[in-house]
């Protein structure tokens, strides 16, 4: 099995005095895709918040690429190769999609090949994007962090709000990146037979405590399903 690209070692975690993460264990291999599932409430954003370097831990270790970066600050992890995509189809809805991405990089080569990842989004460059649908904002915010070419690519809900044909739309593409295998990909999602079709490896989060874990695909649903009803 490959080395780690990012791991969770009995990470604690959570807001002033209330814990919300309890000892949580989540290993993805360089190359892999994982999912972390589970009901509102049960911790996957704050995981996720520990993750990027937005929430310090209470104890445990947060490792990228086998170094420690439990203390750094999240554009310290960024330049080490993190990339994040929050919830809610963040752009800057004044600035045109083509604007919104030249925040990031000017090389159109670079610009171009993430229009490549996302065709639809090359005929509404010129559109402010506070225009485009949730879908389509969706998708710009994805193809802005991969500018960043980013080698560890978190996901926090990417579906939520979403039409179901963009949905469609984002599973394969977070199939295709992963396929390269030089991109690992982590994955909160709510949506459960999307999840385990874009990843290989899956975590279901109850409570604040890792709850079932396995292989991903299809023929993990029940046992999912089983997880998140205990």
């Amino acid at each position: 099995m490959a080395d780690p690209m990012l791991e969770l070692a009995g990470v604690t975690a959570g807001y002033g005095r209330t814990m919300v993460l309890f000892d949580v264990d989540v290993s993805i291999p360089v190359g892999g895709a994982a999912a972390v599932m589970g009901h509102n409430g049960a911790g996957k954003t704050t995981l996720l918040r520990v993750a990027v370097g937005l929430l310090p831990v209470k104890s445990g270790k947060v490792l990228l690429d086998g170094e420690d970066v439990t203390k750094l600050p999240p554009n310290r992890r960024v330049k080490r190769g993190l990339g994040y995509v929050p919830q809610g189809q963040l752009c800057f809805p004044q600035m045109t999609t083509m604007e919104n991405l030249q925040l990031v990089s000017t090389v159109r080569s670079e610009i171009d090949e993430v229009l490549d990842t996302f065709p639809a989004l090359t005929e509404l460059l010129g559109r402010p994007a506070g225009l485009l649908s949730g879908g389509q904002r969706q998708q710009l915010a994805i193809a802005r962090t991969l500018l960043t070419r980013p080698r560890l690519l978190i996901l926090d809900e990417p579906t939520e709000g979403i039409q179901p044909n963009v949905v469609a739309e984002i599973e394969q593409v977070i199939v295709d990146l992963t396929q390269r295998g030089d991109l690992t990909v982590l994955l909160v999602e709510q949506h459960v037979g999307f999840a385990l079709r874009s990843t290989d490896s899956y975590y279901v989060l109850e409570s604040g405590r890792i709850n079932g874990s396995g292989a991903g695909g299809p023929g993990a649903l029940e046992e999912v399903r089983a997880a998140m009803t205990v």
